[in-house]
This record gives C-alpha cells, structure tokens and sequence, in this order.
C-alpha cells in the first residue's frame, strides 16, 4: 500500500521525503521491521522507541513516523528516509493500522463492552446468543480470540494493541465474521488502541475502583474519563442504570440512543423475580412485547445484571425470545464463576479471583446464595503485591465457612513462604482453615469434606491451564483436574 494512503485521517502531519513510497508492513518493535516496513516510533513507560529507529533502518525500514518533541538532529535519520512526525504516534498508530488492513470494521458489526467488572462474562453471553442466532461471531477480550467458535490464541491482556487488533480484523473478515464482541480496557482507550475502530454498538457493565497506578490512571475521574471515550465514538449505547456511573451516561451524551437496564432503578430492560441458587439464576424480564422466564447456568446477582446487557444487545439484532433463553442456559466463561459438572453433584465454582476486591466479591456472592458451607480454595502468586496476601487470608477468613490455604503460581518464590504470608491475615479473624500446600491435594480435600448442599470457590487460576514454578509453566486446568479427582474419590 502506498505510504500516503496509509496515513489517510492523521491531521497536523510534517512531513520530509516521499510519500509515495510502497509500504509492505508496519511495525512498532524494531527487531520486527523487514524490508519496506514503515517503523512507528512509541514512547512506552520504560523504553522509548525513538532510541530504536537506527535498528529499524537497518532491519530495512524506508519511513519512519516520529512524535512531536522528538530532536531529530540526536535521530540520525538518513536523508534517503522518509520521516512524518505526528503530534501522537500513538493516535497515528492506530489509525495507519486501519488504513493498511483496509479499514475491517466497516465489514462486520462491531460491539465494544466496557467496565470495572463483567465484561469476560458479557462477551461471552452475547458471543453464545448471536452464534445461536445463526450469525459468525468473533470475541476479542481478556481470555482469548476466537473466530466462529473457535479459540485462536490466548490473551496476553484484554484489549490488543492497535496493530495487531487491525490485524485479528482482518483475519475475521477474511473468515467471513459477521459481528465482532470485543471487550475494551479503560487503558485501551487512553493509549488509543482502538481509535480508527467503527463501533455499531457500546456497552458500559459498572464502575468501582481498580486500574489506579502510575503507569494506568492517576485518579478515578481519569478512568472514567476514559472509558467515556466508547460514548464519543458511537452514538448507540447500551448501560447499567443500577451503577451510579452509569446512570449519569445518558444525560453527558443526550445525542445518544442509549438503552438501560436494571434491577433496582427505571430502566428500559428491567428484571424481576430473581431467584438465585448455588447452581443457576433465573428471572424475569420483558422482551419485546411479551415477559420471559430467563435462566443461566452461572449464579449471582451479577449474573443477572451481565444476562440482562445480553438481552438488549440481542434485541438490537431482533434475536427471538426461544435463542436468548437456550444460550444464556448453556453458556459457560471459562474461570469466570465457572461450574465444574461432576459425578458427586457438589457445587465446585473455579474463579478468576486472584485480588482482595475480586476474592471478597465471589465468597461474598456466593454466601449470599448457598444454603451450606462457603469452602474457600486459594492462594496468592508468587513475585507480585505480598501486601495483599495477608489481606485475602483476612477476607477469606471473614467470610468463607472454611478455606483451604494452597499454592497458586508461586513462579521464583517459594510456596510455602507465601502461605505463611496468607496465614498471618487469616489468624486475625476466627475463620476455620487448614494449609495444604499442593493445590491438588488441597482441592481433593475440599471435594472431601463437601456435600451438595455446600459451594466449593477454587479462586485464583480461572481459565489458566498451567501452574508457574521457577518460570516453567506447568499443565494445570482446574476442571480436569476436579474431574479426576472426583472419579478417584467416587472409586
């Protein structure tokens, strides 16, 4: 593609050299430039990719795109190199990968969900109700990709760069993706990953503190600012009225055609006559012109709020009443509050939970519901925060009937140090507990002592298949290994 056709839509570029140079590919990471490759120079929270431009010229780079503020003079930049300066290479970024993979989200519907919690589970619930529907569906978010049910590569973070997110779209265009379900990080919009992406329809779950650090959002207007840039790029919204954030969306974009749901407050999907258990939710909300019975096979009452975002999605894509209440039943979100069926019909949930908020969030959830034993199984992972271990000890302590103190990735640490950790928070509350360092032998306990009327929480690993220790990824999917266990136990 030709260098002035990629750079369509960038305002207030300068320019020096030749535009109509043939581009091959672009590149932001040096080692990755090939020949005829424009190079985008990104200034990261530790490296800056203007140290590197020398690197992709030599790799075979034939322009380069710099940001404002740059010395050029410092760059060395060969007079045969063109060279376009942006005031945000970043913003450019972005917008050059569209261009160069032929603008791909004006090829499918595409809907951007947004929020603190709830977008795993929601991406997936409106992933199963249009696939039912008969529509090819991709997910982009925090687990994986798929393309029409199909898992591609796993996440290495929720929203993909810029670059590479182009790219994905192209592929799912190219395997004939109707719509597109993409979850979208507060971050991801503050660095412009997603700009130059044509959204049909945004989603707003909730808003609670988290993502607060020097290198995310100095202060929470800043991440809710964020996250409002979703509203600025399309003009159909979809959002929580219960959430206090998200009730104040419809009056900041009054030019918007936003629907809302809820529980507790007006809304123009609402449901009613919740009934929760430790095995399914069910409620009733009306769809189109009639009330249906929905039923979903994940508890909690933030169940209901994620089925309810699904509901209107699927309304806007006219799916009957029959599909929404057969894929909420079935659907199922790996690590996310995830139901493990087994043979003894014990309720054994496996969770992402691996921070205090999320940790107190599910056993919280979960006591709620159970009419027996909250019996908690987690641990902390290894070379990361240790202020908080001695905090989830304390909160599992506080809430859970019974935790079982485990492994998680302890990665370089050692194991039984962390456990200590975690022990010294649970020794402040009169919760009753056990240490089983090998996480398998701690689940087999688990599974031991439960009965159906009880919830076993395996908290921490979620959708992880592997367990980390000294830096070699081990095999270690949660579900297969319950399954085994309760065949041993059953023998």
């Amino acid at each position: 593609m030709k260098l002035k056709e990629i750079l369509i839509g960038i305002e207030g570029l300068k320019v020096r050299g030749n535009l109509d140079l043939d581009i091959k590919g672009i590149e932001k990471n040096s080692k990755e430039v090939k020949g005829d490759f424009l190079f985008v120079a990104i200034k990261g929270f530790s490296v800056d990719g203007h140290q590197y431009i020398e690197n992709a010229i030599e790799n075979g780079a034939i322009a380069v795109l710099v940001e404002e503020g740059c010395n050029l003079k410092e760059l060395k930049i060969p007079a045969e190199t063109t060279i376009i300066m942006a005031k945000n290479t970043r913003e450019a970024l972005a917008i050059c990968s569209a261009n160069f993979y032929d603008n791909p989200s004006n090829k499918f519907k595409l809907i951007g969900v947004t929020g603190t919690k709830g977008k795993t589970t929601t991406t997936f619930m409106i992933k199963e109700i249009l696939e039912k529907s008969g529509k090819k569906v991709g997910l982009i978010g925090t687990i994986a990709t798929y393309i029409n049910g199909k898992k591609v590569k796993d996440s290495d973070r929720t929203t993909p760069e810029s670059l590479e997110l182009q790219k994905i779209f192209a592929q799912m265009v190219n395997e004939g993706v109707e719509v597109v379900v993409m979850e979208v990080s507060s971050q991801s919009l503050k660095l412009h990953r997603v700009d130059g992406c044509n959204f049909d329809i945004v989603l707003f779950t909730n808003f609670s503190e988290d993502h607060i650090s020097e290198n995310e959002h100095p202060d929470m207007e800043d991440y809710f600012k964020s996250k409002l840039k979703l509203f600025e790029m399309c003009k159909t919204g979809i959002v929580n009225t219960d959430d206090l954030h998200g009730a104040k969306i419809p009056n900041l974009f009054p030019d918007n055609n936003i629907t809302t749901y809820g529980i507790d407050n007006f809304a123009n999907v609402l449901a009613k006559d919740i009934t929760i258990t430790n095995s399914y939710v069910d409620f009733r909300v009306k769809v189109t012109d009639r009330n249906e019975r929905m039923k979903t096979g994940i508890p909690g009452r933030f169940s209901v709020y994620n089925s309810l975002a699904a509901i209107c999605v699927a309304q806007k894509f006219g799916v009957s009443p029959e599909v929404i209440k057969e894929a909420l039943m079935e659907v199922r979100v790996p690590g996310r509050s995830e139901l493990v069926d087994n043979e003894l019909e014990i309720p054994i949930m496996i969770d992402y939970a691996h921070s205090p908020e999320s940790l107190q969030s599910i056993l919280q959830a979960v006591k709620s519901y159970t009419r027996g034993r909250v019996i908690s199984v987690f641990g902390c992972g290894g070379d990361r925060d240790t202020s908080k271990r001695a905090i989830m000890g304390e909160i599992s302590g506080r809430i859970a009937d019974y935790t079982i103190i485990t492994s998680d990735n302890p990665r370089t640490e050692d194991p039984e140090k962390i456990v200590n950790e975690i022990e010294e928070g649970m020794k402040k509350t009169k919760g009753k507990y056990t240490v089983i360092v090998d996480r398998v032998e701690a689940i087999k306990q688990a599974i031991k002592i439960a009965n159906k009327r009880d919830i076993i929480v395996l908290a921490g690993k979620g959708h992880e298949p592997y367990q980390e220790i000294n830096g070699v990824k081990h095999p270690f999917d949660e579900r297969i290994i319950v399954k085994d266990l309760v065949e041993k136990l059953k023998k």
